[in-house]
């Protein structure tokens, strides 16, 4: 849905997807750069707010077992292994009012959302 609501006004390449990990680096590879859109839950959070952050804004520490290898450390890993990596990286993330419950749908605080994000990513690339 987010995707379509892009793809009309970019030309760049939107994708789709629920890989992490290691699993993104393919994805990732050979863009010089990366908008990540995602959910977000935050302590005291307004469900539907958005955020634009960097990677900066995360703690990333060290992982323990390469199966709990977050975005950042994959990114981090990418570059380390001398692949083309993206130069920049900007998330902008919608804050969720649960993120436990699993649903293909969107909940409605969020969907109410995607018209800010649309402009935003479309600011940001202009």
């Amino acid at each position: 849905m987010l995707e379509d609501r892009l793809k009309g006004h970019l030309d760049v390449t939107v994708k789709e997807t629920a890989l992490s990990g290691l699993s993104l680096l393919d994805e990732v590879a050979g863009f010089e750069r990366l908008i990540i859109i995602d959910a977000i839950q935050t302590r005291g959070g307004e469900p539907g707010a958005v955020y634009k952050l960097s990677p900066s804004d995360f703690k990333t520490g060290r992982m323990a077992v390469i199966h709990d290898l977050g975005l950042f450390s994959a990114l981090e890993l990418g570059q380390k292994l001398e692949m083309d990596m993206p130069g920049e990286v900007v998330i902008f993330a919608i804050e969720a009012k649960d993120m436990v419950t699993f649903s293909e749908k969107l909940s409605p605080e969020v969907e109410e959302s995607i018209p800010k994000v649309v402009e935003a990513v479309l600011k940001e690339v202009a």
